[in-house]
């Protein structure tokens, strides 16, 4: 009685509201129409029964179809993590995050954790394999530049270090014997250094930074090795370059050290034939040969110059090499390894048994 007159009856109202929920599920699954049949669009299938849901003739499936308003059906809250999740890679397990490192994981949401036997060989994955076009880095690009021209000089050092050595430049057998000490100085310079520079080519191709922790510490020592043939140079030939070819000659040189030098500069005896001078075809007291002083000062003064000069020049050249591998070697790739939790850190069988173990005690 307190019911109003306008308040449709209740099997109405019932009615009405069942038929269009029905037509509203219709429409929002728009991909199922194509399956149903005509008869289960029929008003009988899609009367409610009449309270109380007790009688009726509703039948319970539609004729002859085994078709259901759910098939196909995609709730539009979930379609997005489902679809997401079915785009995954082949790795990917439902409700697990993806396993293994990559460029992946540095975006927003995507952890990684370690896979089966997985190891991580700080930036050295020998097992990936994808289609995916790796860039380098802009450090890595830096370094491998610098690293490409230090191997450049120190292989032209080493070389022109080797004909002196074998005699190949011409006066070669003079700087053996008046400057043995910075020959001997400028070769380890140069075999280190391009030991140094082979050294930095697998650190940075494979990415491995304890070889390039090795490479930037050794630079350091090809650093120390090319100032001192420089200095030691630029030493004799500044302070007093007369006064130590002449304790040379009369001293430190033998017979065959002072017949090398006469024959090479053509004169005879230091000052003349008669003084300090070594008996050969060309060279004996009647000679005309002038003394070799002259000829040998110059001739030091020249080799010791462009020797400092040279050395003195890559200076700034090997400082930025430096630099660069300071600055660079531990940037050659996006992050450290494959960003993973290293594997002392990781949660084993034998970890989880003592914690258990401890927690039961």
């Amino acid at each position: 009685m307190f019911r109003s007159t306008d308040s449709p009856p209740f099997g109405e109202s019932r009615r009405n509201s069942a038929a269009s929920h029905a037509h509203s599920t219709i429409s929002q699954t728009g991909s199922t129409r194509h399956i149903l049949a005509p008869s289960a669009m029929s008003a009988d299938y899609l009367e409610p029964p009449a309270a109380p849901f007790a009688g009726g003739s509703r039948p319970v499936s539609p004729a002859g179809s085994t078709n259901s308003l759910a098939a196909n059906y995609l709730p539009s809250k979930f379609s997005t993590s489902l679809i997401t999740r079915r785009r995954g890679g082949k790795d990917a397990v439902e409700g697990m995050m993806p396993r293994g490192g990559g460029v992946e994981a540095f975006r927003s949401g995507a952890p990684r954790i370690p896979g089966a036997a997985d190891e991580d060989y700080d930036g050295v994955d020998l097992g990936r394999r994808t289609a995916r076009r790796l860039r380098w880095t802009r450090f890595k690009v830096i370094l491998f530049i610098a690293n490409i021209v230090l191997a450049a000089y120190s292989l032209i050092a080493l070389i022109f270090v080797l004909l002196v050595h074998f005699h190949t430049l011409a006066n070669a057998p003079i700087i053996l014997v008046a400057n043995n000490l910075e020959l001997g100085l400028s070769t380890a310079a140069a075999v280190v250094t391009l030991f140094t520079a082979l050294l930095g080519f697998p650190g940075i191709l494979l990415n491995n930074r304890p070889f390039l922790a090795t490479y930037t510490f050794l630079l350091w020592v090809c650093f120390g090795l090319l100032v001192v043939p420089g200095y030691i140079t630029y030493k004799r030939r500044s302070l007093n370059l007369e006064g130590k070819i002449n304790q040379q000659w009369s001293q430190e040189f033998g017979a065959a050290d002072r017949l090398t030098i006469q024959n090479l500069l053509g004169c005879c005896g230091y000052f003349s034939p008669f003084i300090e001078a070594t008996v050969s075809s060309t060279c004996y007291a009647r000679s005309v040969l002038p003394g070799c002083k002259t000829g040998f000062l110059d001739f030091e003064k020249s080799a010791l110059q462009r020797w400092y000069t040279v050395a003195f020049g890559l200076v700034p050249v090997h400082i930025a090499i430096i630099i660069a591998g300071l600055l660079c070697s531990n940037h050659v790739t996006y992050r450290f390894g494959k960003g993973m939790m290293p594997k002392a850190y990781r949660l084993s069988k034998e970890s989880m048994a003592a914690i258990m173990e401890k927690y039961a005690a």
